[in-house]
């Protein structure tokens, strides 16, 4: 089991480390092509950090691990905001400034019911993976566009925009962008074999790897990223990525392996998971529009948010 472990955690680092490196060669190709900072922010950069779900889950559903699939998905989804975001505002209490980012927050609310609509039959069919690759494009137009629209001195359009890497010659953009994808694969290949043998000695379901092991290690890095963001006052940006890395989990990272693999999902992962998910969702809505500290999320919050992520894995821990 050894092995399986080291698989996992050294997949984990590579596959860290080259979403990495993927992200900064596409970001460098598109801006050598002409593609504006604030454009290249939204998409590729925003994107970029839900490739590791992406690519797990998709291999994962090719593979036969449809639950570590779901998983991975549905458990980033809920790590980002407790985890992430809890921790973030008792680190610093979130600000919410960016008219964009308040319109975007219901939105997720919105996006969270469409998914529970489409997996309430416990099935993933081609259509749906259809029905939400669409859905996914729609939103990402529709968030760029409102961006574009946004008053300059909106803080998101500058935070967002400077996160775009530095312009560098063409011929080192696409070496980057080439050997982040193959260790991509690579090492998506390595943590979900080692992931799936850890469940199988342990005696659990893929599912619950996928809704712990996996989802908490490639949400980490998020952590870092929401922390570093909220040191430099970039708070519409932290709230930003999490919200962005869960539109894309949600309607992504579940709607592409559905295209490659479709086949049942695990009632709970829709019944339980995915409805803590929507909770969790309409609990950070709420905080951040609150009463008290309007377009605020202040730091007992924070805590209330870690409080709920420590419960989730306790009762997965007893559950499995």
């Amino acid at each position: 089991m050894l092995i399986h472990i080291a698989a996992v955690l050294g997949g984990l680092i590579v596959l860290v480390w080259s979403a990495d490196r993927f992200v900064l060669g596409a970001s460098a190709t598109a801006r050598n092509l002409g593609l504006a900072p604030l454009i290249i922010g939204l998409t590729i950069v925003a994107v970029g950090t839900s490739f590791p779900e992406l690519m797990i889950s998709s291999l994962a559903a090719l593979q036969g691990n449809p639950g570590l699939a779901i998983g991975n998905a549905i458990g980033s989804n809920i790590a980002n905001i407790a985890l992430i975001l809890g921790f973030t505002a008792v680190v610093a209490p979130l600000t919410v400034r960016s008219m964009t980012l308040k319109r975007e927050m219901p939105l997720l609310g919105g996006v969270m019911v469409f998914a529970y609509l489409v997996l309430a039959d416990h099935h993933l069919s081609v259509t749906d993976g259809v029905l939400m690759i669409g859905a996914l494009v729609l939103l990402l137009f529709w968030l760029t566009t409102e961006a574009l629209r946004a008053s300059a001195d909106d803080p998101l359009r500058e935070e967002v925009a400077a996160e775009v890497p530095e312009p560098m010659p063409m011929t080192r953009a696409i070496s980057w962008l080439v050997l982040g994808l193959v260790l991509l694969l690579a090492s998506s290949k390595a943590m979900v074999w080692g992931a799936s043998n850890i469940a199988s000695a342990l005696g659990v379901s893929d599912l619950v790897i996928g809704l712990t092991i996996v989802a908490i290690g490639t949400s980490l890095p998020e952590l870092a990223s929401a922390v570093a963001s909220v040191r430099k006052n970039e708070h519409d940006l932290a709230i930003g990525n999490v919200i962005g890395s869960n539109f894309f989990n949600t309607l992504g990272v579940i709607g592409i392996p559905a295209l490659l693999q479709p086949g049942a999902v695990e009632a709970t992962a829709v019944d339980r998971d995915l409805m803590i998910n929507i909770g969790l969702t309409i609990m950070l809505v709420a905080m951040a529009a609150g009463l008290r500290q309007r377009n605020r999320i202040l730091k007992a919050e924070g805590a209330v948010l870690l409080a709920c992520f420590g419960a989730y894995q306790t009762m997965l821990f007893f559950s499995a």
